[in-house]
């Protein structure tokens, strides 16, 4: 099985795509082939985005306690 791509090279990966498809010099199969596979980075950038987006955390500098908190973000 392939190893899942980090989210920066995936990110690279997607901004080369746009620069080529972009330029229009590819054949349309070769570019159906790059926009689907920028899809494909787009949705596993997404899921990356969205795993983050549920460990960040807002730290509340004082609690009840005058303790530090954590609170969801």
């Amino acid at each position: 099985m392939a190893e899942k791509k980090s989210f920066e090279a995936s990110m690279e990966r997607l901004e080369e795509i746009v620069r080529l498809l972009e330029k229009g010099d590819a054949p349309l199969a070769e570019s159906l082939g790059l926009f689907e596979e920028g899809a494909g980075l787009i949705r596993a950038c997404e899921e990356y985005l969205g795993e983050a987006e549920q460990k960040v955390v807002k730290l509340r500098v004082v609690g009840e306690d005058e303790e530090p908190e954590e609170l969801p973000f």
